[in-house]
């Protein structure tokens, strides 16, 4: 355990923002999840709903710092053209 103060506050601010970005990637993957279910109902109106909201939540991810931009473009890329192959 940390004696000094600052490690002592260190401590604090790194679970504080552990616990943010655990909420943000929950929430990124959950998004994903109700697109690629859509998919797999070849649903295209309920797909493309979800990715608006999926794309919407991994870019906030992003400008969070929780995820870098590659990242997220691979995520929104790899999305997108699964909504775009239902036909």
């Amino acid at each position: 355990m940390a004696n000094i103060k600052s490690a002592k506050k260190r401590i604090l601010v790194n679970k504080t923002k552990a616990a943010r970005n655990k909420a943000v990637r929950s929430a990124v993957k959950t998004s994903i999840k109700k697109v690629e279910a859509a998919v797999a109902n070849n649903d295209k109106a309920v797909a493309e709903t979800a990715l608006k909201d999926a794309i919407s939540t991994i870019s906030k991810a992003t400008s969070k710092g929780v995820y870098h931009k590659n990242n997220c473009a691979r995520k929104v890329s790899r999305l997108t053209k699964a909504v775009n192959s239902i036909g």
